[in-house]
């Protein structure tokens, strides 16, 4: 049953998660690293992958392939965790040790989707 209850918040955790970049792109086009190339465009994708990887983890038929997208999206995006902590760093915001905290936290996110990779 723990299981199940875990699989459902991270299911609405990574639905919401990826709507949140069409209703504010603007949050991850201002994270993104300059080297990299179409930030619109990619925040979008990366909005359709959550969206996707989190519905995909509901049927069981389906989990697996959605746990890998996650576990791909979560390790594609760490560049933007990276440059958001540089980004904080450079102008002296107050929450800048909460982007400190968000890098090893992606380690638990990997290892919770792949919980489901199974």
């Amino acid at each position: 049953m723990r299981s199940k209850i875990s699989l459902y918040i991270m299911a609405a955790f990574y639905v919401m998660a990826g709507i949140n970049h069409f209703i504010n792109p603007d949050i991850y086009t201002g994270i993104m690293p300059p080297w990299v190339p179409f930030h619109t465009e990619l925040v979008y994708i990366s909005g359709g992958v959550e969206v996707a990887g989190g519905l995909l983890l509901l049927p069981s038929t389906t989990r697996n392939i959605g746990a890998w997208m996650l576990i791909g999206l979560l390790l594609a995006v760490f560049p933007a965790n990276i440059q958001m902590a540089i980004n904080y760093y450079e102008v002296g915001h107050s929450m800048f040790w909460l982007t400190l905290v968000r890098l090893p936290f992606q380690l638990l996110l990997i290892w919770w989707a792949w919980k489901f990779t199974k």
